[in-house]
């Protein structure tokens, strides 16, 4: 389901924190939105623009991300455990504490993305070789 513009607002003005686990926000312009604590667990997020998005402490778990555009997110304390994330642009990202483990990075976008040595990444991952910049 494709959500309207007014729609996607009213979604957005529900209390804190969002339960949107599941949810289809395909293609949706998220750009700027505060999802900070968020449940989008299971979410199908593909291509959607998530770009200066508040994300922190939120919880992408199994995510559906192919294509999304992060640019600028703040992904904070994050789970994004087994989401996809391939095709994705995280330029300029946080992800500082967030959890990456198992998820699928295969042609994501992670130039100046900014993370610490407590960011967990899938195994054989190297953050650094994809452009990252690790934050002491």
């Amino acid at each position: 389901m494709q959500f309207t513009e007014d729609e996607l607002d009213a979604l957005l003005d529900k209390p804190k924190p969002l339960n949107l686990a599941g949810f289809d926000l395909s293609k949706a312009d998220l750009s700027r939105a505060d999802l900070s604590g968020a449940y989008l667990n299971a979410a199908k997020l593909r291509y959607a623009d998530l770009s200066n998005a508040k994300l922190s402490d939120t919880n992408l778990s199994g995510a559906n991300l192919h294509g999304a555009t992060l640019t600028d997110a703040d992904l904070s304390d994050a789970s994004l455990h087994g989401a996809d994330l391939s095709g994705t642009k995280l330029n300029n990202a946080r992800l500082h504490y967030s959890d990456l483990v198992d998820a699928i990075l295969s042609g994501a976008d992670l130039t100046e993305a900014k993370y610490n040595k407590e960011t967990k990444w899938p195994d054989g991952f190297d953050p650094q070789a994809a452009g990252a910049i690790l934050e002491e």
